[in-house]
């Protein structure tokens, strides 16, 4: 195979499935440690693999004691790559088609409870980490949605903002009174800093120095301040949160789904979960726990 058909494939994933620059760069990485085992191991070019190699090459995953997670991870790049090929008629036969993925055990993603989120809420933020803070939970955004924001995204009078979402999906995200004061409050901080560095771009966070904000910066921040309240959290938590909290109060699955911007109900679906397992833990904190579920 040569490196220019991996080079085509990555950018078929960028310009035409959108997909995020971390999603093609794990691809790139998963799809060149295979090529390397195969010529490594085989003397093949990837083209002319057999299920044998394959076989080969996930029994080596497993004794080198990779997660499922992790393996899922790796025959869904291959098989992506894979199906590329024979789309492009590059391939014969696809190898990869008849894999089945391992079976992974259903985690519950971790969340926080309403009185929580208020106490960080109650911290004393400033005008950036609080806009960060209120998008995150108060719309449920994703951190790579929210670092993509532009100052145009934003319709402060319907109080409602475009995100794009994964494969450069947009959707409309409503946020509440208290959400846009944190946007109004942060967009002046945000004008004194551009006249100050003399910026002009329409990218929604920039820090107080003049850069950027980026999605490790966000993570940093809300690491941060989960630490203060004894909590290990990211800002896919306050994700979570958002979701699992619209639930709980009576919210509608398809609703939730709209505006986690989830393509497969299913997805939502999880959320279902854990409010019926945070239900029960209510339920035995209050009744003991002689009785049974």
């Amino acid at each position: 195979m040569s490196i220019q058909d991996l080079a085509e494939y990555l950018d078929y994933l960028d310009i035409e499935r959108g997909l995020s620059q971390n999603t093609i760069d794990a691809y790139r990485r998963d799809l060149e440690a295979f090529i390397e085992f195969c010529e490594d191991n085989f003397k093949t070019d990837i083209k002319n693999i057999s299920r044998l190699i394959v076989n080969t090459y996930l029994r080596d995953l497993h004794e080198k004691h990779y997660n499922p997670t992790s393996i899922s991870r790796k025959i869904a790049s291959l098989r992506g790559f894979y199906k590329w090929l024979s789309a492009n008629e590059l391939i014969t036969s696809n190898p990869i088609d008849t894999i089945e993925m391992p079976k992974l055990p259903q985690r519950l993603p971790k969340i926080l409870t309403i009185n929580d989120v208020k106490q960080m809420l109650a911290e004393n933020l400033n005008p950036l980490e609080r806009v960060e803070l209120e998008l995150l939970y108060g719309s449920g955004l994703r951190v790579s949605e929210l670092v993509d924001l532009k100052t145009n995204s934003f319709d402060l009078s319907q109080k409602y903002l475009i995100a794009r979402g994964k494969g450069s999906k947009e959707r409309i995200v409503p946020f509440n009174k208290i959400s846009a004061k944190a946007i109004e409050d942060y967009l002046k901080i945000r004008d004194f800093v551009m006249k100050k560095f003399h910026i002009d771009t329409k990218k929604f966070l920039i820090n107080n120095e003049g850069r950027f904000v980026t999605r490790q910066d966000i993570y940093k921040f809300i690491h941060k301040l989960g630490e203060k309240f004894h909590k290990n959290i990211s800002p896919h938590t306050m994700r979570h949160s958002f979701a699992t909290h619209l639930l709980e109060n009576g919210a509608d699955l398809r609703v939730v789904q709209e505006l986690l911007g989830h393509s497969d109900v299913s997805t939502t679906q999880l959320y279902t979960h854990i409010s019926k397992k945070r239900l029960k833990e209510v339920y035995f904190a209050i009744n003991g726990t002689g009785l049974e579920a």
